[in-house]
């Protein structure tokens, strides 16, 4: 009994002593194993091996791909690699379409030959025709309310009642900028709209057409008369701009319903046709030399 017991015992002492053996062993080789992992990936990356295409011919010169049993790397046009190196950054690439974008915009804003600045014309080299009456229409907006132009003149007027101080009720500032800028630009819809239909009723021409003569005077006088004249229904007789200065006469009245004091409204319309005449001319001048404008400028 006693010596079973004893064998026993000595059996469980070496199934202890096994065990440990396999644990330190497995222990060992993990620690190999990280080690090893750890060396792998403290060394500098290299490029990968490539391997030789299946349909590739070995070829007989002494190459180092040749010495090296692989096919020599042959160079991809147009791989994915090089597209992705050409867009790698959009924010980059979406700043040049910007800049590239403002830079068209400025040049338009820039060109008086574009409408934005100088208006409906027609060019020197160019017929007059009879407009049709949705062509009418078209240019009362352009000229009225779709294109810069015919807010930029309001501005610039509104800064000169700026500077003057009149109304003096509307005070200095923003706000009575706001307020000088918003009773031209109902003036200006007013006369526009008086003068569009009193122009469409009487057949008149309502575009600037350039001279065909040449030299600084002759175009300059041209820009002047053209102020108060224009052409007939038949584009070859010239009238009195009737609907013109009526329009801006009726839109010097209109605009003393919100003025602040006492306006006379005959006083304010006799005061608008007499503006009609600068401000008309000025117009004609810049819009009659917009090539040599934008030549000076570098737009064209």
């Amino acid at each position: 009994m006693t010596g079973g017991l004893l064998v026993a015992e000595k059996y469980k002492a070496l199934g202890r002593r096994s065990r440990q053996r396999r644990c330190s062993l497995l222990v060992t080789v993990c620690a190999l194993m990280l080690g090893a992992a750890w060396a792998q990936g403290s060394e500098p990356a290299q490029n990968p091996p490539q391997n030789p295409s299946p349909n590739s011919t070995p070829s007989t010169a002494p190459d180092s791909g040749q010495r090296s049993g692989q096919a020599p790397a042959q160079p991809l046009p147009d791989s994915p690699g090089e597209k992705k190196e050409e867009s790698a950054n959009p924010v980059q690439a979406v700043a040049d379409k910007t800049k590239d974008v403002a830079t068209a915009g400025l040049k338009k804003a820039r060109d008086w030959e574009s409408g934005w600045i100088a208006g409906e014309y027609v060019g020197r080299n160019r017929k007059l025709v009879t407009l049709t009456r949705e062509q009418r229409e078209e240019i009362y907006l352009r000229q009225t309310l779709t294109t810069p132009e015919a807010y930029m003149k309001r501005m610039f007027a509104a800064g000169i009642d700026q500077a003057r101080g009149t109304p003096w009720q509307w005070g200095g500032g923003w706000g009575g900028y706001g307020k000088r800028f918003a009773s031209r630009e109902g003036q200006f819809v007013a006369a526009n709209s008086l003068a569009a239909l009193g122009n469409a009723g009487l057949g008149y021409e309502v575009r600037y057409d350039q001279c065909k003569c040449h030299g600084l005077w002759p175009r300059t006088r041209h820009a002047f008369i053209r102020n108060l004249v224009t052409y007939d229904r038949d584009e070859e007789h010239l009238r009195p701009q009737l609907a013109l200065y009526g329009g801006a006469f009726g839109g010097g009245m209109i605009s003393t319903a919100w003025k602040p004091g006492s306006h006379n409204a005959f006083a304010e319309g006799g005061q608008a046709a007499l503006e009609q005449v600068g401000w008309g001319t000025l117009l004609n001048f810049f819009t009659e030399f917009s090539k040599e404008i934008n030549r000076k400028q570098g737009v064209k």
